[in-house]
């Protein structure tokens, strides 16, 4: 059912905890099945240094949050935030298609966080939706552009 990436990722996670000096948290959950997840980063210039994970819900979404913040890490905001989903399961070899929206919560938490820390900065937050065609960087969701 899960691949040996996702096995590995959900008995023994990493970035497991909390950043208690995070410059950016986002928090996110799935009424649908109850997942939530609240992913933490500190950011330096404009990379991400240090990313964390608490993650209330199922395994697949434990290794969802495991492989995301370990994707993020040494990214730039935007490269961060241009990880879709697909990346997400593409890294943990595969999800069963009823776990995919779980990569979906990953992709949103740390676009949640992104845009937390660049409030706290005093700028304008990046819009969270996009159509899925371009791996969230393209359309009405241009980071680039500010």
């Amino acid at each position: 059912m899960y691949t040996d990436v996702v096995m590995e990722h959900i008995t023994n996670p990493q970035n497991v905890g909390e950043l208690a000096d995070a410059d950016g948290v986002g928090e996110v959950g799935s009424p649908a099945c109850g997942d939530i997840m609240r992913i933490s980063i500190k950011v330096e210039g404009d990379r991400i240094t240090d990313a964390r994970f608490r993650t209330f819900g199922c395994a697949a979404a434990i290794a969802s949050s495991s492989m995301a913040t370990g994707m993020v890490r040494g990214k730039s905001l935007i490269e961060a935030w241009a990880i879709s989903n697909a990346d997400v399961v593409d890294a943990l070899g595969g999800l069963p298609p009823a776990k995919v929206h779980c990569s979906v919560l990953a992709r949103d938490a740390i676009r949640a966080a992104i845009n937390d820390y660049r409030t706290r900065q005093g700028l304008d937050a990046w819009e969270m939706g996009s159509c899925g065609c371009c791996g969230g960087s393209g359309c009405g969701s241009r980071p680039e552009n500010g």
